[in-house]
C-alpha cells in the first residue's frame, strides 16, 4: 500500500503532504480476513492520517516531527477490537441472539437490530412477533414487505435495514446524498484568538495531547473508540454517560482504556449546568448522537463555541447530516446492509456482515483525527471548528476502494501474530486482554495512562 490513500484522508481536512512527514507503512495488502472490501486498506488509511496528526501536535510542541508505523495486518485486526477482549479468560458476549437477517414476504431481506432492550422490545412488538424468540420474529417478519417493514421500524424509533445491492443504494435518495459528501469535512463555527497547546513539563514524560481535555458523548463502538485514540496519545478524557440510557458494559472493555467515566443527566437542570462548566474548560467535545439531539438540551456547536471560545466539536452519527435518513438511527451493521456492503460479502439473496465493524472504527479514527486537526488549526489559525463524520460515509468510502478475492483472506491472525497485538490491563474489570495502540510513533509511544472502569466510576469532573 503506497501513503496516496493516508494523504487523500489528511487532504479532506486541509492538511497537506509535509516534506519532513515520515509514515511507513507494511503488512502487505487486503484481504487480511474473508471480505471483498479492502477493509485492511481503509483501517491502516484511518490510522495513518491520525499518526501523522499526532506527528503535526508533537512538532507544534517541540518543533520536531515524528516517525509513524503503521502494520495494515494490525490495522484490519483493530477493526474488531472488541472480539479480542478477554475478562479474566473469559469472553465477553455483546451479540442479542435475536439480531441477524430475517427473510420478508416480497422476497426481501431486513436486517434487525435487538442489542439494547428497547429497540428489541420494539422489534418484537412493531413486527407483531408473538413470543421472544427467534423463530416468533421470523414469522412476524415473514408477513411484512421489505419497505413496509424498514420504515415501520424506523418510524418505531427502533433500528433495522433493508439489504440492497450496491446499484439500489447508489440510487435511494440517501445514498445520492451521501455521493455528494466528503469522507470527513470540518467548518469554522467561530471566532477565537489562537491558542498553543498547554506547555510541557519540565520533568518529562509529555505526550502530543498532554493538557489537552476531551469530553466524550458517544456510544457504542464508533465515538468512544475515538475518545480512546486521544486518550493514548495523553489526552483527558471525560466519558459522559446517562444512567437511564441503554449501554453495553462489555464495550467499554474495548473502548473505556485511558479514561474516566462519569455520569450525568442532562434532563436535569443539575446535569445541564455540570456540564456547562466542563465545556468552558474542555478543548475537544465529541457527541455520538443524532443530528440535533443535543442542540435540544442547550448544547449545539455552536452554542459550545460560544461557552468556550476556540473549542473543536466532532459529530458523529450513523447517516450524515444531509440527505432524508440524517435523523435516523443506525448502527454500523445496519449501515452494511443498507448500502450494499453485506450483498456484496455474501450474496442479495444471503446477506452476510463483514468479518469487522469497519464503518464504526474507521468512523472513530476519522473522529480522533478531526479533532487533532482541529487543534492544530486553533493553534495556529484560532478560531472554533466543527467536525463532521458519520459511518454512512465511510461505507460509501470503503465501497469506493474496491474489491478483492475474499477467498485469499485468512479466519483470524495467526496466534503468534495476534500475540503481539495484544496487551493486558488489571482495573475495576479484572485482568482485561485487549488490543494495544496500533500506530507506531518514534518519540511518543502511545499507551493507555489508565485501565478501562465502568460507567459512573468518576465524578464528572476534571482532574
Amino acid at each position: 500500500m503506497s501513503d496516496a490513500l493516508v494523504h487523500d484522508v489528511l487532504g479532506q481536512l486541509g492538511r497537506s503532504k509535509r516534506a519532513d512527514d515520515s509514515l511507513t507503512l507494511t503488512g502487505g495488502s487486503d484481504p487480511v480476513f474473508p471480505t471483498p472490501w479492502r477493509i485492511g486498506q481503509a483501517g491502516a488509511a484511518a490510522l495513518g492520517a491520525v499518526g501523522l496528526a499526532v506527528s503535526d501536535l508533537w512538532r507544534l510542541r517541540t518543533g520536531k516531527p515524528q516517525g509513524v508505523g503503521i502494520d495494515l495486518r494490525a490495522a484490519a485486526a483493530s477493526l474488531r477490537s472488541n472480539t479480542y477482549v478477554r475478562r479474566n479468560g473469559e469472553k465477553p458476549v455483546s451479540w442479542d441472539p435475536l439480531a441477524g437477517h430475517y427473510p420478508t414476504r416480497d422476497g426481501r431481506t431486513m436486517f434487525l437490530h435487538t442489542n439494547h432492550p428497547h429497540h428489541r422490545a420494539g422489534a418484537l412488538s412493531i413486527s407483531g412477533a408473538k413470543a421472544e424468540t427467534r423463530e416468533a420474529l421470523a414469522e412476524a417478519v415473514a408477513k411484512w414487505d421489505g419497505l413496509a417493514i424498514e420504515e415501520a421500524i424506523a418510524a418505531g424509533n427502533c433500528v433495522g435495514g433493508l439489504v440492497r445491492s450496491r446499484d439500489e443504494w447508489n440510487a435511494h435518495p440517501h445514498g445520492i446524498a451521501v455521493a455528494r459528501l466528503p469522507l470527513i469535512d470540518m467548518i469554522k463555527i467561530g471566532e477565537a484568538p489562537a491558542r498553543p497547546l498547554p506547555p510541557l513539563k519540565k520533568d518529562g514524560g509529555d505526550r502530543p495531547l498532554s493538557g489537552v481535555r476531551a469530553l466524550d458523548l458517544t456510544r457504542v463502538l464508533a465515538g468512544p473508540t475515538s475518545g480512546r485514540v486521544l486518550a493514548e496519545n495523553g489526552a483527558e478524557v471525560l466519558h459522559i454517560a446517562a444512567q437511564h440510557l441503554p449501554y453495553q458494559t462489555e464495550i467499554l472493555m474495548d473502548t473505556a482504556h485511558g479514561k474516566h467515566c462519569a455520569w450525568l443527566d442532562l434532563r436535569e437542570p443539575s446535569g445541564i449546568e455540570t456540564l456547562t462548566g466542563l465545556v468552558r474548560e474542555a478543548d475537544v467535545f465529541t457527541q455520538g448522537y443524532r443530528p440535533g439531539t443535543l442542540a435540544a438540551r442547550g448544547f449545539s456547536p455552536e452554542r459550545l463555541a460560544e461557552l468556550r471560545p476556540g473549542i473543536v466539536c466532532v459529530s458523529i452519527c450513523a447517516y450524515g447530516h444531509e440527505g432524508p435518513w440524517a435523523s435516523r438511527r443506525g448502527f454500523d451493521s445496519i449501515v452494511q446492509n443498507v448500502t450494499g456492503l453485506s450483498a456484496t460479502q455474501g450474496t442479495l439473496e444471503k446477506p452476510r456482515n463483514m468479518p469487522v465493524q469497519a464503518n464504526d472504527y474507521v468512523a472513530g479514527y476519522l473522529a480522533a483525527l478531526g479533532a487533532m486537526v482541529g487543534l492544530a488549526r486553533r493553534t495556529e489559525q484560532g478560531g472554533s471548528w466543527l467536525v463532521r463524520v458519520s459511518l454512512v460515509q465511510v461505507a460509501h468510502w470503503i465501497a469506493n476502494l474496491g474489491t478483492v478475492d475474499a477467498s485469499k483472506g485468512a479466519a483470524e491472525l495467526g496466534d503468534d501474530e495476534l500475540a503481539g497485538l495484544i496487551t493486558e490491563s488489571i482495573g475495576p474489570f479484572g485482568r482485561l486482554n485487549h488490543l494495544r495502540p496500533i500506530v507506531q510513533l518514534s518519540e511518543t509511544p502511545a499507551f493507555y495512562a489508565r485501565p478501562a472502569e465502568p460507567l459512573g466510576s468518576s465524578p464528572a469532573r476534571w482532574t
